[in-house]
């Protein structure tokens, strides 16, 4: 009697990663008829269980002081939304000798969308044609106007709030109301508007108003801790529960993917993965595949899935898979403003993160550097930041009565300003494998090669005088070093957690992976919907623009599956 072979299921899309581009994709996917299998390298996320939004210093194991697990600059890891990392047992990286950089990783349900800041910003008309501007780079192969309509989709569903600035190159959106300013925020607006800078509503993804079920904000400001009611935006909250209510989506988690199989036909047919938990290899096969593990992440996957049709990894006939890596320019200052010690004792009620911020107000006049940056900056009576209570115990020494009176006078007095600025790609910033390490799985990992531009050191230069002025336009006073230690002129590469371009879309196959819906030149139904085919870096942070590319990418992808192409 001959044994019967199992039928092997074959989903319509393999999705790997969870975040902002691979949550989109499952939403728009699934509610497009599609049967959707997603890989997710972590756990899933349980918000009552793993979020720690409302928990006091003296609830955690260390008082919320840290272990070194966050971010290095910041106090109070402990209270931060799970599972990111700069560092991961058995999951190692490298970095190029003379080289610089630090890979922010997350490992659960939802990504980085879980320890993202929520600033939702559009890329601008110039952006993406920047090449055609100022001769530097390369052009998007779709414009602004291409993609507005799933800005809009994004917005709409997700929620942002802002309001009409019509700011030039930064495009107002479907908002939802800002908040009122706090006192800090007023004291800058006024030290801005006495510049000529522009300071306008902050353009966040936290909801003021109700919106498709979700709550609005309750104003704890501890956004960055992760939110129980959802008010603001994560993919595991927001965009994965409509794709599993379509009944059309099956979630892995602990899947960590190892390469993506090339069948005989030329396309793509599985993909094999470790399940983490009994540390055995696995395959899902599916129709068509997109790849949305995150720019770094993603670039590693492709380069790992080597075939002798693919010899320097999948879809990498161009050679740029891992080339053009950029993050965001950032430089940092703070300012201590006397006339905030005199403020009675209140709460600073609001998002966690700010009600204000200045979009780049030079734009299209003649700087020292080219392209833009924009600027954040906080302050106030609250837990995490340099101006919380803990730094504040970080920067007075004493003991007794006078140090708890110093503590208490200056509580609440510091204002940290942050830039986030453009770097232009260039030829010695890039990820590849290394030739001599893998990880636990056994898996090659990247190795880093690092170097900021002369324009983006300009540009940081620029962001720390434009602070100074800021700073004693408030009537504050700078001060050199208001953090455990000391920053930089310039952030490390990686530190902003911007970095994106790893596979780059194009009209030329000779120097592009993708076309201009994020579709592999080199295998028809290979897709990525991550940071990874963005062209420029912009001075917006990038995740918005990642959500509105893999709306308009899995628009295509079901147009395509319905004429049968896929």
């Amino acid at each position: 009697m001959s044994q019967l072979i199992p039928v092997r299921k074959i989903y319509d899309v393999c999705i790997i990663g969870s975040g902002a581009g691979g949550g989109t994709a499952a939403k728009v996917l699934t509610e497009g008829g599609l049967n959707v299998v997603m890989l997710e390298a972590g756990p899933v996320l349980n918000p009552e269980k793993d979020f720690k939004e409302h928990i006091w210093p003296y609830e955690l194991p260390h008082r919320g002081a840290g272990v070194g697990g966050g971010l290095r600059y910041q106090i109070g890891d402990e209270f931060m939304a799970p599972n990111g990392f700069w560092e991961i047992e058995g999951e190692p990286y490298t970095t190029a000798p003379g080289s610089t950089f630090r890979w922010f990783r997350s490992r659960i349900e939802g990504g980085r969308t879980n320890h993202w800041g929520r600033i939702a910003l559009r890329f601008g008309p110039a952006d993406f044609k920047a090449r055609s501007t100022d001769g530097m780079g390369d052009d998007w192969p779709i414009t602004y106007d291409e993609l507005a309509p799933y800005y809009d989709k994004v917005e709409s569903f997700i929620g942002v709030f802002g309001s009409k600035e019509n700011v030039p190159n930064s495009p107002d959106g479907v908002f939802l109301p800002p908040p009122k300013a706090r006192c800090t925020e007023t004291i800058i607006k006024k030290a801005c508007d006495q510049l000529k800078i522009t300071c306008i509503p902050s353009r966040l993804a936290i909801l003021t108003q109700p919106l498709n079920g979700r709550a609005a904000c309750h104003y704890c400001a501890q956004c960055g801790r992760g939110c129980m009611t959802a008010s603001n935006f994560s993919s595991s909250q927001v965009m994965i529960p409509v794709a599993q209510a379509t009944g059309r989506f099956t979630l892995i988690a602990n899947a960590m993917a190892r390469e993506i199989v090339l069948g005989k036909s030329g396309r793509v047919e599985a993909v094999s993965y470790i399940d983490k938990t009994i540390r055995s290899e696995n395959r899902v096969y599916a129709k068509a595949v997109v790849v949305a593990a995150s720019a770094c992440e993603s670039a590693r996957l492709l380069l790992n899935s080597r075939s002798t049709s693919f010899s320097n990894g999948l879809a990498n006939s161009s050679g740029v898979v891992g080339r053009y890596l950029t993050d965001s320019v950032g430089n940092d200052l703070a300012g201590y403003f006397p006339q905030l010690e005199k403020m009675p004792a209140h709460n600073h009620d609001g998002v966690g993160g700010m009600h204000l911020y200045m979009p780049w107000w030079r734009f299209g006049r003649k700087n020292d550097f080219l392209r833009g940056y924009h600027i954040e900056f906080g302050g106030g009576r609250d837990m995490p930041g340099v101006g919380s209570f803990g730094g504040v115990c970080a920067r007075n020494e004493g003991y007794g009565v006078s140090l708890k009176q110093k503590c208490r006078s200056s509580y609440g007095t510091v204002i940290g300003f942050s830039g986030r600025g453009e770097m232009i790609p260039n030829e010695k910033s890039f990820c590849e494998l290394d030739p001599n390490v893998v990880d636990q799985w056994g898996i090659p990992v990247l190795r880093f090669h690092w170097e900021w531009g002369e324009n983006e050191l300009k540009m940081a230069d620029d962001m720390h005088e434009t602070f100074r002025s800021i700073i004693e336009a408030g009537g504050g006073t700078v001060l050199s070093n208001p953090f455990p230690v000391q920053r930089p002129r310039i952030s490390e590469g990686g530190a902003i957690i911007h970095e994106l371009g790893t596979v780059r879309m194009g009209n030329d196959p000779k120097s592009s992976a993708l076309n201009k819906y994020c579709q592999a030149h080199d295998v028809r139904n290979l897709f990525v919907a991550d940071a990874a085919p963005f062209v420029t870096n912009a001075d917006k942070n990038p995740t918005l623009t990642i959500m509105a590319l893999s709306w308009r990418t899995s628009e295509y992808l079901i147009d395509q599956a319905r004429k049968g192409e896929i």
